[in-house]
């Protein structure tokens, strides 16, 4: 039985992990067989969304704290998630990845990732141990191993007009990744690194059952690297 780390950023898509992404992944690795461990990190979170509204709120909530509405249970804080810990680590999107796991909701391509989630990336591909990133979270690897050479996708391709996300896809390119441009029922697979993603909910009008069986689709390639 494999054990994958799902690392959160939160709970809610504005300000921390995109709870379909989660629940569809974290369901679709109990029924691959795998075992699940929870992590995040114990920071505060840039910031609080009314979700009802899209407008930040007058408060402060941890990433940690807010990632256990999500797990169930206590998460693990991101510290303790060493490539010894785990066969294999993924990430759901959400803003949150661009927030709280990175500064590229606020910077854009001089974004910088947070380090604890930057010595994961680094140490899982260093041990030839597989990623999974879906939505946004592909913009972390892109970032952090963006001179391996390594292949993501983060949706399709249009002018920012028409397409909201071709900012990310040119930011990741810029950090050398190689970007397929997918739908949100495929997959990327780039086998030598290890590396798995789906658009997820950055394929648009994805619905949620599309994102589901995407990113099941994803978990299935995951566990095949694992």
């Amino acid at each position: 039985m494999p054990k994958i780390a799902v690392v959160l950023s939160g709970c809610g898509v504005y300000d921390g992990t995109e709870v379909h992404e989660a629940a569809a992944a974290m369901a679709a690795l109990t029924r691959g067989g795998a075992e699940v461990e929870v992590y995040a990190p114990d920071k505060e979170m840039y910031h609080v969304i009314n979700h009802t509204e899209g407008a930040p709120m007058d408060q402060a909530r941890n990433v940690l704290v807010e990632s256990a509405r999500i797990a169930r249970g206590a998460p693990r804080p991101l510290t303790a998630l060493t490539a010894a810990a785990a066969d294999g680590v993924l990430f759901p999107g959400g803003f949150g990845a661009a927030k709280n796991l990175s500064s590229f909701g606020y910077q854009g391509a001089e974004m910088e990732v947070d380090p604890e989630v930057a010595r994961v990336l680094v140490e899982f591909h260093a041990a030839g141990k597989p990623l999974a990133l879906c939505c946004i979270a592909p913009i972390l690897a892109a970032k952090v191993l963006g001179s391996k050479g390594v292949t993501l996708t983060m949706g399709e391709q249009g002018s920012e007009a028409d397409w909201p996300y071709q900012g990310a896809i040119d930011a990741a390119r810029g950090f050398g990744a190689t970007m397929e441009l997918m739908g949100v029922g495929e997959v990327c697979v780039d086998s030598a690194n290890k590396l798995v993603s789906t658009p997820a909910y950055m394929a648009g009008t994805a619905q949620y059952h599309q994102v589901q069986d995407g990113v099941g689709a994803m978990v299935e390639e995951l566990l095949k690297l694992a």
